[in-house]
């Protein structure tokens, strides 16, 4: 956009004295076709080219030359079309040259900002490549056909493409880029590709939602991990905070989608899943429901006491909660491998009740330290007679009383707080491990 350059001149063949001479006034106009049946037209730099060659051999004043990118599909979209009525308004030109009328206009409001110049004699002639309107009704009359028409192939464009993407979504394929962990086929043809499972990142949108419906991973949480290993997206990018919960929130993983979003018209995708839709729901509630803690302030009964029996990793504990039919919301705590000598340790969970019954039954099995337990228990009438006698004057002996340790284990471990059955696990000579669901020694 803007004047004329040494080597424009040179193709018009005439000085800028001809303004003088000649009646009308041109803006020449040339814009980027950006519509799919137009691919093959004529550049912007070509547009300029043939016009100015018709210029010189029409003998026509060119006073500028102003080039624009954008589409000519919405009203009052285009700056330099908007630069251009303005300046014809202000009378720097009374004559437009372009390469042909849907350049101008495919849309009504443009258009109707052309004919109300032409009509009020602003615009005294618009030429196009073979073509000249001026300000008579036959020429405002087959003007506005012309650009009607352009706009007319746009809205048939417009409904071809809301078909053909009804058409699609009805195969079970959602249009646009599918989201973070698939990739689009890059040999289908556009509009037809389809999305499979990305072998990079899939695996770690998996781990993302399990990390998060089974051990109650915070957002935060999940942010740290994929930047701790250096996660990155399909453009090279870390995933933010936000794109975490998008990632959480969108069921294109379990298989399905919503299109258009807030439509409520809901599709079975035929691309892979990542993750179960029970996987999803169960996220979805640690995101709604769960407490909020700081990481790593939560102590679980049998923590740091048993080894994964497939890895050798230590067993850690999560909470998971899933809410009742009366929504009320029920609290579980379920123990697994923590995965830290493997990432991808297979170990399924197991719930804290189910755990507890196993080590109760192993009680007869283990070899218990009795001297190291019955001290303890010794040490505490010591601690309560001294209480007793010193502070409330009462000197209340008690016989220490032969103690069955089994019986003793198993009601810490019903009944017993957490630092009571940590000290049990103190007191047992032997290693605990989990695997497949079962604790055994």
């Amino acid at each position: 956009m803007g004047p004329i350059s040494d080597k424009e001149m040179a193709i018009l063949g005439h000085s800028r004295t001809i303004e003088a001479v000649l009646p009308v006034k041109y803006c020449l106009y040339a814009r980027k076709s950006t519509e799919d049946d137009e691919r093959q037209a004529l550049s912007i730099e070509s547009q300029v080219k043939e016009m100015l060659e018709q210029a010189q051999k029409d003998h026509l004043n060119i006073a500028e030359i102003k080039r624009e990118s954008h589409s000519a599909k919405d009203s009052g979209e285009r700056p330099v079309f908007n630069e251009l009525m303005r300046e014809i308004k202000e009378s720097k030109f009374d004559g437009i040259l372009t390469w042909a009328p849907d350049r101008l206009s495919r849309n009504a409001g443009d258009l109707g900002s052309i004919v109300d110049l032409m009509d009020g004699g602003m615009i005294k002639e618009i030429r196009t490549h073979g073509q000249t309107f001026i300000n008579s009704p036959n020429e405002k009359f087959l003007l506005m056909i012309l650009c009607s028409q352009a706009k007319l192939e746009n809205d048939n464009k417009g409904e071809n493409v809301k078909r053909g993407l009804r058409a699609k979504v009805e195969m079970g394929w959602r249009p646009g880029m599918p989201p973070l962990g698939y990739l689009h086929d890059k040999n289908g043809d556009k509009g037809k590709r389809r999305a499979f499972t990305d072998p990079k990142r899939a695996p770690v949108m998996k781990q993302l939602f399990d990390k998060v419906a089974y051990e109650g991973w915070s957002g935060r949480a999940i942010y740290k991990w994929l930047n701790d290993m250096d996660f990155r997206t399909r453009s090279g990018k870390r995933m933010t905070l936000s794109s975490i919960y998008l990632v959480l929130k969108n069921t294109y993983y379990y298989g399905y989608f919503e299109y258009p979003v807030g439509s409520g018209n809901w599709y079975k995708g035929e691309h892979e899943p990542i993750i179960t839709k029970e996987t999803f729901d169960e996220a979805q509630i640690q995101l709604t429901v769960a407490p909020k803690s700081k990481p790593g302030t939560k102590e679980f009964s049998f923590t740091k006491m048993i080894k994964c029996g497939s890895c050798g990793s230590g067993v850690t504990a999560e909470e998971k909660y899933k809410k009742l039919s009366d929504g009320s919301v029920k609290k579980y705590i379920y123990y697994h491998c923590s995965r830290f000598n493997d990432l991808k340790c297979k170990e399924s969970y197991i719930r804290e009740e189910n755990l507890t019954i196993q080590l109760i039954k192993l009680i007869d099995r283990i070899d218990m330290d009795q001297l190291k337990t019955q001290k303890r228990i010794k040490e505490e009438i010591d601690r309560y007679q001294k209480f007793t006698k010193n502070i409330l004057g009462v000197d209340n002996k008690i016989k220490m009383p032969e103690i069955n340790m089994k019986d003793y284990a198993r009601y810490v471990l019903t009944d017993g707080t957490r630092e009571e059955i940590r000290e049990l696990f103190n007191c047992l000579d032997t290693e605990l491990k989990l695997k497949e669901q079962k604790i055994y020694i």
